[in-house]
């Protein structure tokens, strides 16, 4: 654990937001059954179930500018149909485990060890943190502190976790034996959360030694 005060009272603050956490996001047997779906179309045709293997974090942020409309956009068990760029890539909708508050509170919103749509290529092995805010709303310093305290948390939940990475940086994982997606045209280009603020974040966790590209036999 840092020894960073912003970062204690950001651990404090994931503690006390089980009580009043809002409800997980909707993911009930036919989101699973989509999800498996997925699985199948994108990386491994004999899938039986949509456990992953946690070796990557992936930092994003929600380019909203609250939870309450992040909720709207993740709860609904389908792609709506304003994300028609990537809805060739199946009806299951977008969804990250955990998001983290403007003001730190971190919420899990699923099973972490469950596969989410949020990251192409990456899914069955990553870990999603959304951030609210974006662009029109920079995210915060107690989001920066809630996410350190996060993923010391992950890393020593899961030990086979080797990377951080910032969602803009996820096409570096292409052509690595990370990767897996069966369509080599399928992906989409991102901004978030962009190198300052990743930047900002693995110094703050430099001592765990998390790598940001991939190298060979990590984990």
């Amino acid at each position: 654990m840092s020894d960073n005060p912003a970062a204690a009272a950001a651990a404090a603050a994931a503690a006390a937001a089980a009580a009043a956490a809002p409800a997980p996001i909707h993911f009930g047997e036919y989101r699973q059954a989509l999800t498996l779906d997925y699985i199948r179309q994108h990386y491994d045709p004999d899938a039986r179930d949509i456990l992953i293997d946690p070796q990557i974090i992936v930092v994003h942020w929600t380019a909203t500018p609250t939870l309450e409309s992040l909720y709207s956009i993740f709860d609904p068990d389908t792609l709506p149909a304003a994300r028609a760029g990537i809805s060739r890539g199946g009806k299951v909708n977008v969804s990250s485990q955990f998001t983290v508050d403007r003001d730190g509170t971190i919420y899990q919103l699923m099973p972490d060890n469950w596969m989410a749509r949020h990251t192409i290529g990456l899914n069955r092995i990553a870990i999603g943190i959304e951030n609210i805010g974006g662009p029109r709303w920079p995210l915060t310093e107690e989001q920066l502190s809630a996410n350190e305290w996060l993923i010391r948390h992950l890393t020593r939940k899961y030990e086979r976790i080797a990377y951080v990475i910032g969602h803009h940086e996820y096409l570096n994982f292409r052509d690595t034996a990370l990767w897996q997606e069966n369509d080599s045209t399928y992906f989409t280009l991102k901004q978030d959360p962009g190198d300052e603020y990743m930047a900002r974040l693995r110094a703050r966790l430099s001592d765990l030694e998390l790598l940001a590209r991939y190298a060979e036999g990590s984990p």
